[in-house]
């Protein structure tokens, strides 16, 4: 029974999101899921996807907070 963990941050893909839509973390899902069945023969209904979404605050890049380190990047940093 495979239980895969993705980890994103809360913010979203389109600006004015604020996380990933449940469209996006369906698709995850189902992405995931279908790889563990192509590669390892993982049946789908025994595969277990977790989505972490992890606030901007609690993450860092570079030493800093990601924000700071965005500010002090430019617009290259949030690529």
């Amino acid at each position: 029974m495979p239980i895969v963990t993705i980890q994103i941050t809360r913010e979203g893909s389109t600006p004015g999101t604020s996380a990933a839509t449940a469209e996006e973390k369906a698709a995850l899902i189902k992405g995931v899921s279908q790889l563990l069945l192509d590669v390892l023969n993982k049946p789908l209904s025994s595969t277990f996807v977790v989505i972490d979404e992890v606030d901007t605050e609690n993450w860092g890049r570079g030493g800093l907070p990601v924000e700071e380190f965005r500010r002090l990047e430019g617009p290259a940093a949030s690529r």
